[in-house]
């Protein structure tokens, strides 16, 4: 897993409200258990049209949204069913962030154990990322977790919350499991004493 600590990024619009995990990748594509190639089925159902050519009106097709790390949503992103997927789907694609008014508790979760970071925000600061995005295609904000900051393309920034565990595995570059190997030397030592 790649470490998050601080980063300046484009932001790409998607301000919807209760988008969920089957939007963010539908059901007929959970079969696969790899994360390589999730990409290709974010937001299978939007970024096409009918005859299968991709949308010039869905943004993660414009051209100034490759390469950024970070998605804008908009109230309940992420909501219904529970899926890996959904995460690991946006990290193929190359975000690193999603910043939203609120999220779905489980995709909240699943993001978080998956590497990908979600930014909850108070509505006046995401009504000014909003207008600042829609107004300029190559705004950026800047992430930064060790402060749990945000900061804004007007130079404004707002304060996130985030469980202190997982901000402390985002920073380190280790999934829950990568924790606990890494205390393994220390396990070593407690069981050679103790047993």
């Amino acid at each position: 897993m790649d470490r998050i600590s601080k980063f300046t990024s484009r932001v790409v619009p998607l301000v919807a409200d209760n988008i969920d995990t089957d939007q963010i990748v539908p059901a007929r594509f959970l079969k696969v258990t790899d994360k390589k190639g999730l990409a290709e089925m974010l937001f299978a159902d939007w970024k096409r049209l009918a005859d299968g050519s991709l949308n010039p009106d869905f943004s993660l097709n414009w051209e100034s949204s490759r390469g950024a790390e970070v998605l804008l949503g908009g109230d309940n992103f992420g909501c219904g069913s529970s899926r890996e997927h959904a995460p690991w789907a946006l990290r193929d694609w190359g975000f690193r962030a999603v910043i939203a008014r609120s999220f779905g508790d489980i995709f909240r979760n699943n993001s978080l154990k998956n590497g990908l970071l979600p930014v909850e925000i108070d509505r006046a600061a995401h009504e000014r990322l909003r207008a600042a995005v829609a107004g300029d295609r190559a705004s950026r904000v800047t992430v930064d977790l060790e402060s749990c900051t945000l900061t804004l393309p007007d130079g404004s920034s707002c304060i996130f919350a985030v469980d202190s565990f997982a901000r402390q595995c985002l920073l380190s570059g280790v999934d829950e499991l990568g924790y606990l190997l890494s205390l393994e030397p220390r396990i070593g030592e407690y069981e050679a004493k103790h047993f």
